[in-house]
């Protein structure tokens, strides 16, 4: 269990960071480390479509 915890957590980081590079540090009034994962993801993919 512990190892799909640390891959989530590494997969938040990468995504966050690739944000965060882009401008997007917050969604509505949430910071993105306050986010789920799929969250994060959401919001990255919104980002690419938009750029």
């Amino acid at each position: 269990m512990n190892q799909l915890r640390e891959a989530i957590f590494r997969r938040k980081e990468k995504l966050i960071k690739k944000l965060i590079t882009r401008g997007v540090y917050k969604k509505d009034d949430k910071h993105l480390y306050e986010l789920t994962l799929s969250e994060i993801e959401s919001e990255y993919e919104n980002e690419m479509r938009m750029k």
